[in-house]
């Protein structure tokens, strides 16, 4: 499990008699998920590390890989951390608060492009360049210091943005989120490791929760799934050096009606899964 968080997934499959390497970035999330799973012994080992890093932090080879992207409910429960425009508290949205810069300071090394770039990219935010320009004017005043401040000023600029019961300033903490831990980054990194990690016949299973997320995901597997390439100026279709894997899902997968009433923050999420083939002749796995 490649990214542990309050650890239901992890819990669900020592439950079933799994042995299961769990990685998480945030320290909380390993101790709060490691007291509650101590019962399971040796069948669960937990590191602290983020997935991205897996070939040198789970250097096993493994029959699944799950990674659950986005915020757990405790981060965005926990005023303290930063992500929730609902909850007032510091502006720093790491999730490994022991490393890099929290929002804030990020906010202070930046310019008013990149932040208009974040907006646009990660957020889909479409008053992008006035939230930047807000946000710039009120730090170097020295009023912006909470994530309650943070929303009141989204508010004020995106004012009527109010849609399907959204608040206005949900586009720009995801998109700030993203960019202070880098997330794309962490997945395009973690999905190129997964292959040699995963045992001939090993699944790779990948939870998204935005757009930008999931379409990485499924054209990474698209690329890797296809056994022969081809395009319109070619006379024949050519072998795939890229081909890994094997489709398990052919689309996207969403939660069912009665799991997005139990849980709405399910409401966005996007299952793929794949199974790695055997490994060419002459492969070595370390």
């Amino acid at each position: 499990d490649g990214t542990l968080g309050d650890g239901g997934h992890t819990g669900a499959l020592l439950e079933r008699g799994a042995s299961v390497v769990a990685l998480d970035r945030d320290p909380d999330a390993l101790a709060r998920a490691s007291a509650r799973l101590a019962n399971y012994g040796g069948q669960l080992s937990v590191r602290h590390a983020n997935f991205a890093d897996m070939g040198s932090a789970a250097p096993e080879l493994f029959d699944g890989i799950l990674l659950d992207l986005g915020v757990s409910s405790f981060q965005l429960d926990t005023a303290g951390r930063g992500f929730s425009f609902r909850l007032d508290g510091p502006l720093d949205m790491r999730m490994n608060p022991l490393a890099g810069m929290p929002i804030s300071a990020l906010l202070d090394s930046v310019g008013e492009e990149e932040i208009v770039v974040w907006l646009r990219e990660y957020g889909e935010e479409p008053r992008a360049r006035a939230v930047a320009r807000a946000i710039l004017r009120e730090r170097r005043a020295g009023r912006l210091g909470s994530t309650a401040e943070l929303a009141a000023l989204v508010e004020s600029v995106c004012s009527g943005a109010w849609r399907r019961g959204h608040h206005p300033a949900t586009r720009t903490f995801q998109a700030l989120r993203m960019a202070v831990n880098d997330e794309l980054g962490s997945l395009e990194k973690g999905l190129e490791s997964s292959a040699d990690r995963l045992k001939p016949g090993g699944v790779l299973a990948v939870i998204t929760f935005h757009s930008l997320e999931d379409r990485m995901v499924k054209h990474f597997m698209r690329r890797t799934g296809t056994q022969w390439m081809e395009t319109p100026e070619w006379p024949e279709s050519v072998p795939n050096p890229e081909w890994l894997f094997e489709a398990v899902t052919r689309k996207g997968v969403q939660a069912s009606d009665g799991e997005i009433e139990a849980n709405p923050r399910a409401r966005s999420a996007r299952l793929r899964a794949v199974r790695r083939r055997p490994f060419p002749a002459g492969k070595v796995v370390l």
